[in-house]
C-alpha cells in the first residue's frame, strides 16, 4: 500500500521559513551487501549527510565537518560510492576523497591536493572517478583510478573535454564510460566507450561503440546486465531510450516513446538498470509525469508506486526495488518497493508541513505558442478572488525541467492568493530531443514567447487575471524574465535571482562546462554579434517599464553581481523602481536556510507593494 505522511492540519499560510525548511531533498542513493545509503540535504545548514538504512531505521553516517557534494563540472554528482563495508565521498570543503567505515566513526582522507572528484565507482580497493584538474592554463578532466589504502593515483584514460559514467560489468573485466568533445554538450552529442581488462591488470581493446557514426545523438546512462551485455540510453529515435549492443550492432529494447532520463546538467544519475537481455528497471516521462515500471524479457511491463509522479536515482536488490520519489503532496522520499508484490515502504522523508486539503495540485498545461506548443503545470490559488493574479515561474538550465511534484515555495504563493504556471517551455527536456533541440540559437526567443503566452492561454479560460500576472526566474530563469520585461505589455512586475542580463559577459566568465552553451543558445558572439545585442537585457533596459527585484550572491562567479548592479543602474536611470538584495556570503544558487526565507518574504512584500496590498 503506497504510503504518504502529512502532519496535522494548520491554518496559516506557510511563512517562508517554514517553506525553506519543507525544501529537504535526497540527491542519490546506492543499493549494496550491507544495506541502503542516500544523500539527504538540509536546508537548515545546507549540510548533504549519507544515511545508511539495513533494513531497520536508518541511521546517519557523516560527522559534523564533513558534507558530501561534489563540485566536478561545477554542478557535481556522483558524490559517493558503496563498497562491502565501508563507503567513499567527497567532502564538499576541500574536494577531496575520504574513506568511511559503514559503522561509523571519523572519516579518513584518501587523497590530498587541489584535484576535485566526481562520479565515483568502487572497483575492489580501489575507486574510479572523474578528476577535475584546474591550473592557470586550462581545466582538464579524466577518468583515473584512487588506491583505498595509499590514495595511489593513475590515469585510465585522458585526451577528451569530458568524461562521464563509468560503470563495470558484474565481473568487473569491462568498463564503459561516455566522453564529449567540446563544443558539444551532453545533452546534444556524445560517445559511448569500451574496453577490456588485459591480464597485466590495465585497460585494453579500447573502443567507441556508439556515437561516432555521423548521427549526431545522446547518449548517456550506460550499464552492463549480470551476463555482461552493454546497454545504453541513445535518443537516436528522438526519446532518451534503452539501446543494447548486439553482435557488434545497437538495437532499441522494448520502450515507450518517451524520455527515459532527463539532461544530464549531474553526473552520477540513474533514471535505468539493465538487468537482462530484455529486461529493465525504468522510469521515463509522460505528458510530464514521471512513471516507473520493470520491463520482463516476456515482453510485459509492470508498474510502480503510481501514487508518485517523479522518480530519480533507482537501485535495485535480490528483494526490493528503490527510488528517490516525489508526488503533488508531499516532499520527496526514499522508497523501498518490494519486487514481490509492489508493496511500498517510505524509508525516509515524504512528509508535508500543509494537510492534502490545503494543497495545490498541478494540473497540466499544453498550449499554442509561436509556431510550436509549449508545456507546463498550473497551480490554482488557495484563497483569493475568482480571477487571482499570476506568478508565472521560469525554471534555471535553461536546458532543464520544472516537475508536478509537491513545492513549498508553490504553495507559499498559491496560499497568499496567488495562481503559478510553473512551465517547461520548449527547450525543456522530457519531451522528447526536437522539444529539447528548439532551443539552439532561440534562447530568449521561443522561451519569452511561452512565458508570455502562457498568460494568454490562462485568462481565456477565466483561470487568472492578466493585468496581474508576474514572472520569476533563478539563472537561465532570469535572463528569460528579463527578456521578457523588455518585451514588454504582458507582465506587471518580475524577479531576477542571479539571472543573467549580459550574455556576452556570461560567456567571458563561464566555466569550461558551459563554456561553449551560450554558442549553441544564441551563436558565435563575433559572427552573431547583432543577435546578441538583441537579446542582452542589459543593453534594452530603457524598455523595461515596470518594476523588478533582484537577488545575488555577492560570491556568484557564474553570473557574477557586477551584471546584477549594472541592470540596477540601468535602470535607475530610467527612473525605473528596482529593489536588489546582495547576500555576502552566497554563490550561484542559495543554500542558506535564513538568505531563502529572506528571498522568499522580500520577493512576496514586493509583489504586495506593485500590487498596492496591505
Amino acid at each position: 500500500m503506497n504510503e504518504t505522511r502529512t502532519s496535522s492540519p494548520r491554518v496559516e499560510p506557510l511563512s517562508a521559513a517554514e517553506a525553506v525548511a519543507a525544501a529537504g531533498d535526497f540527491a542519490e542513493l546506492r543499493a549494496g551487501p550491507a544495506g541502503l545509503v542516500w544523500n539527504a540535504f538540509d536546508p537548515a545548514d545546507g549540510s548533504c549527510r549519507l544515511w545508511l538504512w539495513r533494513g531497520a531505521d536508518a541511521q546517519c553516517l557523516t560527522p559534523d565537518g564533513f558534507s558530501a557534494r561534489s563540485r566536478v563540472y561545477e554542478y557535481g554528482g556522483g558524490a559517493f560510492c558503496l563498497g562491502r563495508d565501508s563507503l567513499v565521498f567527497v567532502n564538499d570543503a576541500d574536494q577531496q576523497l575520504y574513506l568511511q567505515p559503514l559503522t561509523g566513526g571519523t572519516p579518513r582522507a584518501v587523497t590530498q591536493g587541489e584535484r576535485r572528484y566526481g562520479d565515483l565507482l568502487q572497483a575492489g580497493e580501489q575507486v574510479l572517478a572523474v578528476e577535475e584538474s584546474h591550473t592557470d592554463e586550462r581545466v582538464e578532466h579524466r577518468l583515473v583510478a584512487i588506491g583505498l589504502g595509499d590514495g595511489s593515483r593513475s590515469v585510465l584514460f585522458e585526451g577528451a573535454d569530458f568524461y562521464a559514467a563509468p560503470v563495470l560489468s558484474e565481473d568487473g573485466r569491462q568498463l564503459a564510460w561516455i566522453q564529449w568533445q567540446r563544443p558539444a554538450q551532453p545533452w546534444t552529442a556524445t560517445r559511448l566507450y569500451h574496453a577490456r581488462l588485459q591480464a597485466d591488470g590495465s585497460w585494453g581493446e579500447v573502443r567507441c561503440v556508439a556515437g561516432d557514426t555521423g548521427e549526431e545523438q545522446a547518449l548517456q546512462q550506460p550499464g552492463f546486465d549480470a551476463s555482461g551485455r552493454l546497454y545504453c540510453l541513445s535518443d537516436r529515435n528522438g526519446f532518451w531510450q534503452p539501446w543494447g549492443e548486439r553482435e557488434g550492432a545497437w538495437q532499441a529494447l522494448p520502450a515507450a516513446a518517451a524520455d527515459h532520463a532527463g539532461a544530464p546538467w549531474q553526473l552520477g544519475a540513474c533514471s535505468w538498470i539493465p538487468l537482462g537481455p530484455e529486461s529493465y528497471l525504468a522510469s521515463w516521462f509522460e505528458d510530464g509525469y514521471s512513471r516507473l515500471g520493470m520491463r520482463l524479457e516476456d515482453g510485459s511491463l509492470q508498474h510502480h508506486a503510481s501514487a508518485y509522479s517523479r522518480f530519480r536515482s533507482l537501485a535495485v536488490d535480490c528483494d526490493h526495488l528503490y527510488v528517490i520519489a516525489a508526488n503533488p503532496l508531499a516532499s520527496s522520499a526514499v522508497l523501498a518497493i518490494r519486487r514481490d508484490d509492489g508493496q511500498v515502504r517510505v524509508l525516509a522523508g515524504g512528509r508535508s508541513p500543509l494537510p492534502p486539503e490545503r494543497i495545490s495540485q498541478p494540473q497540466p498545461l499544453h498550449y499554442a505558442s509561436g509556431d510550436g506548443q509549449a508545456h507546463g503545470f498550473f497551480y490554482p490559488a488557495q484563497q483569493g478572488e475568482s480571477l487571482p493574479p499570476l506568478l508565472v515561474f521560469i525554471h534555471g538550465g535553461p536546458t532543464s525541467a520544472c516537475h508536478p511534484v509537491f513545492d513549498p515555495r508553490i504553495q507559499y504563493w498559491t496560499q497568499r492568493g496567488f495562481a503559478v504556471a510553473d512551465l517547461n517551455y520548449r527547450g525543456s527536456t522530457g519531451y522528447g530531443r526536437n522539444y529539447r533541440q528548439a532551443l539552439q540559437h532561440n534562447w530568449g526567443v521561443v522561451d519569452v514567447e511561452d512565458a508570455c503566452a502562457v498568460v494568454a492561454h490562462l485568462a481565456e479560460r477565466e483561470l487568472i487575471d492578466p493585468a496581474r500576472a508576474f514572472i520569476r526566474g533563478g539563472s537561465a530563469g532570469g535572463y528569460t524574465t528579463l527578456c521578457a520585461l523588455v518585451r514588454g505589455g504582458v507582465f506587471r512586475a518580475g524577479a531576477s535571482l542571479y539571472g543573467v542580463s549580459d550574455p556576452v559577459a556570461l560567456a567571458h566568465a563561464t566555466h569550461k562546462f558551459e563554456g561553449d552553451y551560450l554558442d549553441w543558445l544564441i551563436g558565435d558572439p563575433q559572427r552573431d554579434a547583432e543577435r546578441y545585442r538583441q537579446r542582452t537585457p542589459l543593453l534594452h533596459a530603457e524598455r523595461i517599464q515596470v518594476p523588478v527585484i533582484f537577488f545575488q550572491g555577492e560570491l556568484d562567479t557564474v553570473v557574477v553581481p557586477e551584471q546584477t548592479r549594472a541592470m540596477l543602474a540601468a535602470l535607475a536611470d530610467n527612473g525605473i523602481e528596482a529593489e536588489a538584495h546582495f547576500y555576502p556570503g552566497e554563490r550561484h544558487g542559495f543554500r542558506q536556510a535564513s538568505n531563502l526565507a529572506h528571498a522568499l518574504d522580500a520577493e512576496w512584500r514586493f509583489y504586495c507593494r506593485v500590487l498596492e496590498r496591505p
